[in-house]
Order: structure tokens, then sequence, then C-alpha cells
């Protein structure tokens, strides 16, 4: 049997990884009154249920009775009902924004500004983060990028590794980007600016890629950061960090930063580590 406890932060998915849950074979269950988790359970443990894979949605707007489900979780682990806790979380930029953009009230704002609401909530949430098996945030990732991080745990039984990784190519003349992690300069190799015919395309483009990547140093300056990053993901893992941003500049972020942060982005997937996602902040900047 297989009981997942999906939770987390208003705005940070819960429903369509419930959707999505449910379309790899789980019963799906959202925002049960608390007083009737351990029933439910119950019934789900009994075998009277055809499903063996249950999972249950459970978030803020139980109210009061949330504080309820820390005796209802152990009540049900005594009677060897056994249980993960699927926690989705993102920052607080990324609730605002998709806050505004679903024009939607926040449960525990009130009056108050949103933030104080988030803030809120995350009070009332900690407990379960604090014992959640899985801490997914979603940031920075896509819909697809959620459904496959869900396939991977819970239909392909891969271990699961709670870091979200991305690469992010910039240009050094519009400023660094602000939630970076980890910065390398590339400004020390061949610049394709100077070079007619290559300076009108980008690094994702075949003579650009070519151009740079041709480069001696480019292979042993991106080989190195592989190597740092396969040292420093796992000791992240191990101190709690569930988002990494690895930045690539160059001057203008459209050429040597580009085409770098895609092959770094292609090494670093085929490690099969982690979850990766590729973002070119600058590229059409300077068109």
């Amino acid at each position: 049997m297989e009981f997942i406890i999906l939770t987390g932060m208003s705005g940070a998915g819960k429903s369509t990884a419930l959707k999505m849950l449910e379309d790899i074979g789980f019963l799906c269950v959202d925002n049960m009154p608390i007083g009737l988790v351990e029933k439910f359970a119950d019934l789900a443990y009994s075998g009277s249920g055809e499903r063996k894979k249950t999972a249950l949605g459970i978030d803020v707007r139980s109210g009061e009775h949330l504080d309820e489900l820390q005796d209802v979780l152990d009540r049900m682990e005594a009677k060897g009902e056994h249980y993960k806790i699927l926690f989705l979380d993102a920052d607080d930029h990324t609730l605002v924004k998709r806050y505004k953009e679903s024009r939607r009230k926040h449960p525990l704002a009130g009056q108050d500004p949103l933030l104080v609401g988030i803030g809120r909530e995350r009070d009332r949430m900690q407990f379960l983060k604090n014992e959640a098996d899985y801490i997914i945030d979603t940031s920075r990732l896509l819909t697809r990028d959620l459904r496959a991080q869900l396939k991977k745990i819970f239909l392909e039984g891969e271990d699961f590794k709670s870091l979200n990784v991305s690469i992010v190519s910039f240009g050094f003349k519009y400023g660094l980007p602000e939630d970076a992690d980890l910065v390398f300069d590339v400004r020390f190799l061949p610049n394709p600016f100077y070079v007619e015919e290559l300076k009108p395309l980008s690094g994702k483009d075949a003579p650009v890629r070519h151009y740079v990547m041709d480069s001696p140093d480019t292979a042993i300056f991106i080989g190195k950061i592989v190597d740092l990053l396969q040292f420093l993901m796992p000791r992240y893992v191990a101190e709690g960090k569930n988002d990494l941003v690895v930045c690539v500049g160059c001057t203008g972020g459209r050429h040597r930063s580009v085409a770098v942060a895609e092959e770094l982005y292609k090494q670093l997937r085929e490690t099969g580590m982690y979850a990766f996602r590729l973002d070119h902040r600058d590229l059409e900047k300077e068109k």
C-alpha cells in the first residue's frame, strides 16, 4: 500500500500535482477534513478498497483543525498505516506572482498584504515540511518538469534527490541575476560578437556554438564546472538546499554564455542527477 500525503504552500502546485498522481494510478482526494483522515486511512489499509496507491491532499484550508493532524499521523503510524509526505514549496516572489496572475485571495491574508498571509502559512505548515519525505521547490519548474519528477519518484521508483538546478546564461552589462548562487564568467573565451557573420546569431546557433566550443579552453572550463557541481550538489542536498541557480555570464548574454550554458546543461542532464532547467535571461536583449 502506498499512501501519500500531498501538502505544501498555496500556489506551489498541489492541485496540479494531484492531477498528475491521478494520471499515474493514484486514487486522489483533496482537502478532506482532518477529522476524517484517520478513518479514510483505515479504509484504505483495510483491503476493502480497490486501489493500492492513494494520495491525500491537505493544506492550510483545514483551518484550526490542521493542528490536529500530527496526532492523527502518529496514530496511523502506531497502527502500521505507513505514509509518505510530499511537500511542494516555492519562494515568496514566485507565490506572489502566481497569486497576482490568478487573482486569487490568499486564505490567510485577510485584509493584510499578500506576503503577510504567505508568512502565516509558512508558520502553520512548517511541521509538515519538517517531516516531509520529499520536498519539491516548484519556483523554477515547468509543468513538464514537475510531472517528470513525480513519475521518477512514484512510478519509476528512483531515489529522490531534492534539488532543482537552474542553469542561467546572462550578460554582465545587464547586471547579475538576483537569485544567483554560483556565477561563472566566460568573458575570457573568444568572442563571436567580433566575427561579422556570427554577430547576428546566438549561442543556440550551430556556427556560434562551434566557434565557442572549438577553443581548447572551453572544454577544460566546462569540465571543471561539471566536476565542481558534482562535488557540491549532494552536499547542498545534505544541508537541505532545494534550489541551486548556476549562472554563466558574458558581456551581452547572447553568444558565449549561451553556448556554454547549453553545453553545461547537456552534460549535467546526462549524469542523471537531480532536476535541471535551462534559461537564457538576456538572449533577446541583444537583437
